[in-house]
């Protein structure tokens, strides 16, 4: 089993009311990712997506979402998962630097699970890599973590693993900072 745990750092330090955001990456099944969130914070500030039956959404980067890009190593190809507190969840796939577009598949729908409590918000999320054709079995994935996270008062804050650029750009190649290999049946 594989397992990789970060610290998403917001765009601009002091602008947001989340106090830390941590993920952990594992892949416990062959062609399965598992991506677990957990941001702590003064939650009652925040604006969360009132639950509602996990379907595909669109645009869910407009509130408080969370998100994982993933490609394979040396490949500009790659995919966007959103991952909404409200079980609502978006995939997209890009040939190319914000080249593409959404994907319709029912069948990467992942698996949401979230957890509140009043100074914390867990999101955990499984991905299947086997409906991804642009991920080769056996390779390296470079994975982008983020984070968007909206206030009661509209003010938004950008998380991520890194921030390449002069302002968010969750695309950007340099954003896809942790690696992981393709989990298979040695993982």
């Amino acid at each position: 089993m594989e397992i990789s745990t970060s610290t998403l750092t917001p765009f601009v330090l002091g602008n947001s009311i989340a106090d830390a955001i941590q993920v952990r990456v594992r892949s416990v099944e062959p062609n399965l990712l598992n991506i677990s969130y957990v941001a702590q914070g003064a939650f009652a500030e925040l604006k969360i997506p009132a639950p509602s039956p996990a379907r595909r959404a669109d645009r869910l980067w407009e509130h408080t979402c969370f998100e994982a890009f993933i490609r394979s190593d040396g490949d500009p190809s790659y995919y966007e998962f959103n991952f909404s507190p409200s079980g609502e969840w978006a995939a997209y796939s890009f040939c190319g630097y914000r080249d593409g577009g959404p994907i319709d598949d029912q069948g990467l729908a992942p698996d949401i699970v979230v957890r509140r409590s009043v100074d914390c918000i867990e999101l955990d999320a499984v991905v299947r890599l086997d409906r991804l054709p642009a991920i080769r079995t056996g390779a390296l994935l470079r994975i982008g973590l983020s984070a968007v996270i909206e206030a009661n008062d509209g003010v938004f804050s950008y998380w991520a693993l890194k921030h390449p650029t002069a302002k968010p750009d969750f695309h950007h190649t340099d954003s896809f900072a942790m690696e992981l290999p393709f989990p298979s049946q040695s993982a």
